[in-house]
């Protein structure tokens, strides 16, 4: 005869308590992790502005129902929309993933923490402007980079020992998990509320990496987030209203996350939470690539400088090794024919075609007008991936987080270039000093690419003053981006 199953209500699992202490009691006071934030947030809005220019994108953009009017509703940046919560959220963090160049966090998992931004800006927003409506006191923008830190945190901590890939999980788990955490506390939820929020992004429906992967990658993978972020909102609410929330829903028997989707392995952590990991996170400056392609995109771009130079042309190439880590081979290595844009900018061998023939990359090259030449194609097929383990060590070694890319070009008549290797790319904590001005210049071009110059000017004011963009209300910090 079996045994009972106990229908005791546990204790909350370790997991969601740590989270929630961390979210409500860390006091962030480092400079660096501030200075950082602020970087990392007018990067992520410049990104956001970018991908407007796209009708795949602005085609999602909007309320659910057209036409819809949200009293002191949220602002979506660029767009003249203002919308609830839930739905600014949606449509901030769909803009900001759209073109992958949002900043990344690689380790056992990867993802893009600024990803989080979406519910962080759409609920700072829809707050202040309900107080000033009653007269109350908005939050500040530095109670929005205060809230990113922690986002951060929380996705890149978990991200460093769990890989949900392994699984066949989408990395958008961890930004759903990340912005209930942190907007569930903006919203003012109560220490045992938070934990029933949290449980609750634990429960849910969790999304699969099929949208990422061959033969079915495609352009969800360009608004997964936004959806995450903003499905976080709607729990935060949800457990605004005294919902209930499921304790074990971890390590629950059977019926648990662990059990069900994670093969019964329970997490592991390398580190507390703090703010390692904003102030440790990967920029995308130059190009708009997966991550784990940035550094051979810019090995590449040296060899068509030195292409150019020998009076050389892609035509006379033979091969090409990519000496690489072993994520990138798992996620970017790809043979045959690419289908949309989505499958094109996770694809090593076309991240290096491009800038080799052309010496650019941009969002535009991953487009059928650019994709039809043929010599792209032709090139993908003479390259060749190769795990080099050491890059693989470094690449989860803490203290090195390095995403290292080699490539060597040979050619017909026998001879090559000497191999071409970048360890760290432009946007690495290791590479600041250089990264940190051309993030300026990315985030001024895109600026330039949605307002007139009088508005570009009185946001650039306020975006490269750390001191006073804390101070400013969130409301008019969001005003100053409305069309």
């Amino acid at each position: 005869m079996s045994a009972p199953i106990s229908n005791v209500r546990p204790d909350p699992d370790k997991v969601l308590v740590d989270i929630v202490d961390y979210v409500l009691d860390y006091s962030v006071d480092s400079t660096l992790a501030l200075e950082t934030a602020r970087n990392c947030l007018i990067d992520t809005l410049g990104c956001g502005l970018e991908a407007l220019s796209y009708p795949a994108c602005t085609k999602l953009m909007g309320p659910i129902v057209p036409g819809t009017i949200v009293p002191n509703g949220a602002k979506v940046p660029g767009t003249p929309f203002q919308l609830d919560p839930v739905q600014a959220a949606f449509n901030i963090g769909a803009m900001i993933r759209w073109l992958d160049f949002n900043d990344t966090w690689l380790a056992a998992e990867w993802g893009h923490p600024s990803d989080n931004l979406g519910g962080i800006l759409a609920t700072a927003d829809w707050l202040s402007r309900n107080a000033i409506a009653s007269g109350k006191k908005p939050l500040d923008m530095k109670d929005v980079l205060i809230a990113m830190i922690k986002a951060h945190e929380i996705q890149g901590c978990i991200a460093l020992e769990n890989s949900f890939n392994k699984v066949g999980l989408d990395h958008v788990l961890l930004v759903k998990l990340a912005s209930t955490a942190v907007v569930g506390q903006m919203i003012g939820l109560t220490r045992d509320e938070l934990i029933n929020a949290v449980s609750l992004a634990f429960v849910d429906g969790h999304a699969l990496r099929t949208y990422r992967h061959a033969p079915n990658t495609g352009s969800r993978k360009s608004w997964a987030a936004g959806d995450a972020t903003s499905r976080a909102v709607r729990l935060a609410l949800i457990a605004k209203t005294g919902e209930m929330g499921y304790p074990s829903v971890l390590s629950a028997k059977t019926w648990g996350f662990y059990d069900v989707l994670f093969k019964g392995e329970a997490f592991r952590f390398q580190r507390p939470y703090g703010s390692y990991v904003m102030e440790n996170v990967l920029f995308k400056i130059s190009f708009p690539a997966e991550f784990h392609a940035q550094t051979a995109v810019e090995a590449a771009m040296t060899l068509h400088g030195k292409l150019k130079q020998a009076g050389r042309s892609v035509d006379d190439i033979r091969k090409i090794t990519i000496r690489t880590h072993e994520a990138a081979i798992r996620i970017i290595d790809k043979k045959g024919p690419l289908n949309n844009p989505a499958d094109r900018d996770h694809c090593i061998q076309y991240m290096i075609a491009v800038p080799l023939i052309h010496g650019r990359l941009t969002a535009a090259d991953y487009e059928d007008a650019i994709a039809q030449d043929a010599r792209i194609d032709a090139l993908r097929a003479k390259m060749e991936c190769v795990e080099d383990s050491q890059y693989t060590k470094d690449y989860h070694d803490p203290d090195k987080r390095s995403i290292a890319n080699a490539l060597t070009v040979e050619f017909n008549d026998g001879t090559q270039f000497d191999e071409i290797a970048v360890e760290y790319p432009i946007g690495h904590k290791r590479r600041r000093a250089d990264g940190i001005p051309l993030l300026v210049e990315k985030f001024r071009t895109n600026l330039a690419r949605r307002f007139p110059q009088k508005q570009q000017q009185a946001i650039l004011a306020v975006s490269l003053d750390q001191a006073r963009l804390e101070a400013m209300p969130v409301n008019e910090y969001v005003d100053l981006y409305v069309i």
